[in-house]
């Protein structure tokens, strides 16, 4: 990740970027008990727009509200939510797409683990829109690491402390020469990459787990999921087998910081071709649309 820009929103003001902090004694730090979104800002002369600002928040809700973050919910709603994104574009004076790290952190100091009634910060940085993963062709292996389970810790939840699971994966699949990731759950079934969720196409319909598969239940996930069912593609939302990315025609990945973004090889398995696939390139497209001038879901809005 590059550096944020030199504005940072942290409790309830602009503070440079250097002097942005939590205590080492906060726990957001000892337990890595904060949660999150990232949401993208796009630069179109003096316009700046936001894609689904306020499904972002309202994920933020529910990660605090799933973790016991009782405090979110007394101090912020989506017009302050809002508000500070708007103070924060302002004061960075944007020339280029940027992406905006929305983070709620348990800041009391040494509560021991819990979470009820201790004191939170909001803080919100930006940095450049620069994809996570590669857009045009991703080499993908399946990781020994297993993704935690609903009842251990949710991944519906955008848990800061959980993503050790994703840095852990992530990490081998590097260390491997592949690109990402794919987690299997305990029974062996996909879930999703380290940071997006996967969608494969056999025979025209498009496959994805569903949100019962250990899965994020991500915005772009949700996004494509309306675009497809527009575009008249069949959707099966079900469990997923790794083998069926073996055979799939077309596989591709979807999230806030990995775009859309098309799938070319799975564990040294070609995928279909071996490039991107006409229905993932046409949601590709549709997509990208979508997040800059959607006109009929309300999903664009004006910062």
């Amino acid at each position: 990740m590059a550096n944020p820009y030199p504005q940072v929103y942290l409790g309830d003001r602009l503070v440079p970027a250097e002097a942005a902090h939590v205590s080492v004694a906060s726990s957001a730090v000892l337990y890595g008990l904060s949660v999150y979104t990232v949401f993208p800002v796009f630069v179109a002369g003096s316009a700046r727009t936001a894609f689904r600002l306020e499904d972002h928040f309202r994920r933020m809700e529910e990660s605090c509200k799933i973790i016991g973050i009782d405090r979110f919910a007394q101090e912020w709603d989506f017009d302050r939510f809002r508000a500070a994104a708007v103070e924060l574009i302002a004061a960075n004076e944007l020339t280029e797409d940027v992406f905006v790290r929305a983070t709620v952190h348990v800041v009391q100091s040494i509560p021991g683990t819990r979470v009820r009634g201790c004191d939170i910060q909001v803080s919100m940085f930006i940095y450049p829109a620069t994809p996570i993963v590669p857009q045009h062709g991703m080499r993908l292996k399946s990781s020994p690491w297993r993704r935690i389970p609903d009842n251990a810790i949710p991944s519906r939840a955008k848990v800061n402390g959980a993503y050790v699971n994703s840095v852990l994966a992530k990490q081998d699949a590097i260390d491997s020469g592949y690109d990402d990731c794919i987690f299997l759950d305990g029974n062996g079934h996909v879930c999703e990459l380290s940071a997006a969720n996967i969608f494969l196409v056999r025979g025209g319909t498009l496959i994805t787990p569903d949100v019962s598969c250990d899965i994020l239940d991500g915005i772009n996930r949700r996004t494509i999921l309306t675009l497809a069912a527009e575009d008249g593609i069949p959707v099966q939302e079900r469990t997923v087998d790794l083998t069926e990315l073996y055979i799939a025609d077309e596989v591709f990945v979807t999230g806030t910081s990995a775009g859309c973004a098309p799938v070319t090889e799975v564990d040294g398995r070609t995928v279909g071709a071996g490039k991107p696939g006409p229905i993932a390139q046409a949601l590709r497209k549709r997509h990208a649309d979508a997040l800059r001038t959607d006109e009929v879901h309300g999903w664009v809005s004006s910062l």
